[in-house]
């Protein structure tokens, strides 16, 4: 694929407008019929067939962002990902799929494809070679994460994507942490993108949507059997999505750095036993990550010392948020074990190192100085409260 010439502020404020042609407005105008002309035009648009005026121009940017040639818009990122999985999966195909994955992900491989026939394994690690042993006569995708959600391990996306292509087999990665800011898996051999939306490309925790970029053969194929699955995103959401990418550049850079300030606060605070961040020189693939990342994210997780309750911890921060979803203008935490891996048992929890103890953090764009008197006010209560029950 060829890179965009144009800069990324630019690409995330100008590419895609809807012009205005009629009253010349500076934002694109919203096209909310669900109902076109079909005879004597083009095109034959339709909301379910991702074709609207404003999905068709959004994707546009969003293809422009990943180095792609073509994308689309879902309503979910769980959305796209099972389309995604659908259109290049069939009966007595197997799927090989990073160990360290969203949560959402791994359960829908585990309930879902076996009813379809398809074959799974997961890696035993995320290196290459992991990757390799794994790999079957009917291997037909290879699906990666990084950095993952929630322990922030970084895969070899060319190493990965160069094994692939030996063996011709497709690759797709979940780019969500990363965001197109950070990480351009394209740029590096991986053949399809995959955004959950609703996080840093919406980056205001009022969106849910998913995307997928790549080549325009691969995205046709997804399109051809997306249309039938009904998963396309309506034009209100897709028009707040065109506007919040606008800022996506600045809010994710200010994300960036605040992220490895906080990273490295807790790495030296003495009641901090474990922080995951690739931004830091202790983690064990920060050079991988220099070499493939732009920027090391506004995410990390981490782990209190032993007796102090993370459950706790958490109820006792007053500024940033006990929250869900990630990647908010606004700091968030919650316990990976309790919601985003929470269908996963405790034997696979415990496999791959999410521990009941372990923290996600979404470090938003507020004052450093903030985050950190927050934090020193929450560990302290959740000192006192432990010594209550000593």
């Amino acid at each position: 694929m060829t890179k965009n010439k144009l800069g990324l502020n630019t690409i995330c404020t100008h590419v895609g407008e809807v012009k205005d042609e009629q009253f010349k407005g500076a934002v694109s105008p919203i096209y909310l019929s669900t109902s076109y002309q079909f005879d004597d035009v083009d095109v034959k648009r339709y909301p379910r067939y991702f074709n609207t005026p404003n999905q068709e121009f959004l994707s546009k940017k969003l293809a422009a962002l990943e180095h792609a040639e073509a994308a689309l818009i879902f309503g979910s990122g769980m959305a796209a990902i099972n389309a995604m999985f659908l259109t290049f999966l069939k009966a007595g195909d197997h799927l090989v799929v990073q160990n360290t994955l969203y949560g959402g992900a791994s359960n829908f491989i585990k309930e879902q494809l076996p009813k379809m026939g398809i074959d799974y394994t997961f890696t035993n690690g995320y290196s290459v070679s992991d990757f390799e042993i794994a790999i079957k006569p009917n291997t037909k995708l290879i699906h990666i994460e990084t950095p993952s959600n929630p322990l922030l391990t970084i895969t070899d996306i060319e190493g990965v994507a160069q094994l692939a292509k030996s063996k011709n087999i497709i690759t797709t990665i979940d780019n969500t942490f990363a965001s197109p800011v950070n990480q351009n898996p394209i740029d590096y051999g991986i053949d399809i993108v995959m955004h959950s939306a609703t996080k840093y490309l919406g980056g205001h925790s009022d969106i849910l949507a998913g995307a997928l970029m790549g080549s325009q053969k691969h995205m046709d194929a997804i399109w051809d059997v997306a249309k039938n699955l009904g998963g396309s995103l309506s034009d209100m959401t897709v028009w707040m999505l065109e506007r919040s990418i606008k800022t996506l550049g600045l809010r994710v850079k200010a994300q960036n750095r605040n992220a490895k300030r906080l990273a490295k606060y807790l790495y030296k605070h003495p009641d901090v036993k474990q922080v995951n961040y690739p931004g830091l020189k202790s983690h064990p693939e920060h050079d991988l990550a220099k070499k493939q990342m732009k920027g090391f994210g506004g995410m990390l997780s981490f782990e209190l010392e032993e007796g102090l309750d993370a459950s706790v911890f958490q109820k006792k921060l007053k500024l940033i948020k006990s929250s869900m979803s990630l990647a908010g203008v606004e700091s968030t935490v919650l316990s990976p074990h309790l919601t985003s891996h929470a269908l996963l048992t405790q034997e696979e929890r415990d496999k791959i190192g999410i521990s009941d103890q372990l923290i996600r953090f979404s470090v938003g764009i507020e004052s450093k100085n903030d985050l950190i008197q927050d934090i020193e006010q929450a560990i302290q209560k959740t000192k006192e409260k432990s010594q209550v029950y000593l």
